[in-house]
């Protein structure tokens, strides 16, 4: 994707050689009146955006916590902004883009997506450039908002996420680690157990598991400690995963410790009581916020964060029980 022009400042048509009163008459009508070019094929609002009416999809289940705090932080956007946020959401990838197309038949003024499956994404993303909708995008796909011609990007760079476990677990004396992934081709998911392999100096084991049933998850997780005691250390993808991981541990007897990827209020419990190591926090509350306003500023005023060839990054960060006191009252308000 090319970076997208940014547009230019107002202009007068005065020439040196005309009139005293043309160049008046030019001037004053350059204040009510500019030209653009509009990124991403949308005809950028410069006088203002009171109103705009933006939707929020992502690939996140109902009712979870994670989610929870990525709509949060875009609702509070929304109310600063003055917009009109609506918020859907499917984890199926097809279901997905069919809510991008209702956004885009139901005229929003722009569209902030996940993109967890970047190939399903590609044609929604199209078709809203195509109605001069700018999309921005937020979480997931982070080596494919460019090529899928997202405005702008928030989030985490997962494989760099990866590597910073895989050098904490050195740095702890852990010999053999299992990765468990609760969603089979989510690219931020694979990205995240990638860049552990890849930074980890002893054994990394991939476990697919369901993230949708959390009994069937705790089960097949006991059963690989059971399988092999040498596992000294689960790492999940997701705070409530890995509480499902510290039931795991105890039902297998094993020896394993548990580290995690993502914050949540119960997680800062379990990491403040020793059940949990640390927490990678990418700030999905800044996520959603950061997603809403980048649209708002670049309806109101042109703005493109990062000028559109560069992430915007939320994370990440260890919260470990050094440090968890910090963000416990913030965590237990919902806003980490």
């Amino acid at each position: 994707m090319k970076t997208p022009p940014t547009p230019h400042p107002l202009r007068g048509s005065a020439r040196a050689t005309a009139v005293a009163c043309a160049v008046v008459v030019c001037l004053l009508m350059a204040g009510c009146t500019g030209s653009g070019d509009s990124p991403s094929g949308s005809d950028a609002k410069v006088p203002g955006a009171a109103g705009l009416r933006v939707t929020l999809v992502t690939h996140g289940a109902e009712g979870d916590a994670f989610w929870e705090l990525v709509k949060k932080g875009a609702e509070a956007a929304a109310a600063k902004d003055g917009a009109d946020l609506t918020y859907a959401n499917d984890p199926d990838a097809a279901g997905q883009a069919e809510l991008v197309r209702e956004a885009i038949r139901d005229r929003a003024d722009g569209i902030a997506l996940t993109l967890a499956k970047p190939d399903a994404m590609k044609g929604p993303i199209g078709e809203a450039r195509a109605a001069g909708i700018p999309v921005v995008g937020l979480n997931s796909g982070i080596d494919a908002w460019r090529s899928d011609g997202v405005l702008e990007y928030f989030g985490q760079d997962e494989s760099l996420a990866g590597r910073a476990v895989g050098d904490k677990l050195d740095g702890l004396g852990a010999h053999h680690a299992l990765c468990v992934i609760h969603e089979r081709g989510n690219v931020a998911l694979e990205a995240r157990c990638a860049g552990v392999k890849k930074a980890f100096g002893g054994d990394t084991d991939m476990l697919y598991v369901d993230g949708t049933d959390t009994n069937a998850l705790t089960e097949s997780v006991a059963a690989r400690l059971r399988q092999d005691p040498g596992i000294d250390e689960v790492v999940t993808l997701g705070a409530q995963f890995a509480l499902a991981a510290v039931r795991s541990v105890r039902q297998a007897d094993s020896r394993a410790r548990v580290a995690t990827f993502d914050l949540n209020k119960d997680l800062v419990k379990a990491v403040q009581d020793g059940d949990v190591q640390f927490a990678v926090d990418q700030q999905p509350y800044l996520q959603g916020y950061l997603a809403v306003d980048a649209l708002w500023l670049y309806k109101s005023n042109g703005n493109v964060s990062g000028g559109g060839v560069a992430p915007v990054l939320t994370g990440p960060a260890f919260v470990t029980k050094a440090n968890v006191a910090s963000v416990a009252r913030l965590a237990a308000d919902g806003t980490r």
